[in-house]
């Protein structure tokens, strides 16, 4: 609850926040480090095109 002024704040953040995460960082403990770091790279750059394409619209 650190920051957050009520338990229904938390929870939409935490909603908003877990399918992000689970995008940007998968079972890492299955893959090896190269193939980690080349899909950190590939979700980053599809969260930079959804972002530029949100604020352009």
């Amino acid at each position: 609850m650190k920051r957050f002024k009520s338990p229904k704040q938390a929870q939409q953040f935490l909603s908003a926040h877990d399918p992000i995460h689970q995008h940007s960082y998968p079972c890492r403990h299955l893959m090896t480090a190269a193939e980690s770091r080349a899909y950190r790279t590939n979700a980053s750059e599809n969260r930079k095109q959804e972002t530029c394409v949100r604020m352009a619209a």
